[in-house]
């Protein structure tokens, strides 16, 4: 299989994971703490880069430790999230970057998970992306409900006795999942977009949650697909060309569905 084929299925399965996650991102308008989340996990990777160790893995712990910080402080103490995730966003950059910078050599690796490189994806990669969906998948399925009533009135939820505490720390530690199976899509840079513009256009055209993951996900594999052909014939930057071509696409969108409410408003 050649490595254009594997960056096409890792868009996919990217895209699938992001598909789940992103409706309750956008619904919930905790975008802010994706990205936080992203740039914490450079963290995560240049420690692992250091001791030797998987990168991946160190993405997935810095990921998971970052979102249970933030559900924390998000949940006891609100007033202080803002902070919270712009001192970790900070932070986890600079502990990246210092940990990189210690690490003997130049690893062009470790660019590409800043930066984005698809075509670098790895069969194992593609392995890890799939357990990835796999646990997001299952997981959203099992407690799809608790999840709903947590984004649209956590407050009734809680007081029908729903562990509201839980199942929003469960989401963002989800959320932590999604993002890094984008590290080598887009890049830490990047995620957040890829993570919430498909939602964020589907919201704009169907109403429930369900459907949105449908038009999300079958989004995210179009823009990957075609921003990976784009980037391959013009010789541009991968992910930021999918999440150009992702952000013409809301902007379009956006003004579409403007028109036809004018239209609709006018009748």
């Amino acid at each position: 299989m050649s490595f254009l084929h594997y960056a096409l299925i890792g868009g996919i399965l990217a895209s699938i994971a992001c598909g789940i996650i992103g409706p309750f991102v956008v619904v919930k308008k905790i975008s802010y703490i994706s990205g936080g989340i992203a740039h914490t996990v450079l963290a995560g990777l240049g420690i692992a880069y250091f001791l030797g160790g998987d990168p991946i893995v160190g993405a997935l712990i810095a990921a998971l430790i970052a979102a249970l910080i933030i559900g924390w402080v998000s949940i006891s103490a609100k007033k202080y999230e803002d902070t919270i995730i712009s001192v970790l966003w900070a932070l986890g950059m600079a502990v990246g970057i210092i940990f990189i910078t210690k690490t003997p050599g130049y690893n062009v690796d470790l660019m590409s998970y800043l930066f984005g490189n698809i075509l670098f994806i790895s069969s194992t990669d593609l392995y890890l992306l799939l357990a990835l969906d796999l646990v997001i998948i299952v997981t959203v399925f099992c407690l799809y409900k608790q999840f709903l009533a947590v984004c649209f009135d956590a407050e009734f939820a809680r007081l029908r006795g729903l562990p509201v505490k839980f199942y929003y720390l469960l989401l963002l530690c989800l959320m932590a999942l999604a993002v890094v199976s984008l590290i080598q899509v887009v890049g830490l840079i990047l995620v957040m977009a890829l993570l919430t513009i498909p939602a964020a256009i589907a919201r704009q055209y169907v109403s429930s949650i369900a459907k949105m993951m449908l038009v999300s996900i079958i989004l995210g594999a179009v823009f990957t697909a075609v921003g990976l052909s784009l980037s391959y014939i013009t010789n541009l930057p991968t992910g930021a060309t999918i999440i150009l071509l992702a952000g013409v696409a809301f902007l379009c969108s956006t003004a579409l569905k403007s028109v036809i409410n004018e239209v609709a408003h006018a009748k």
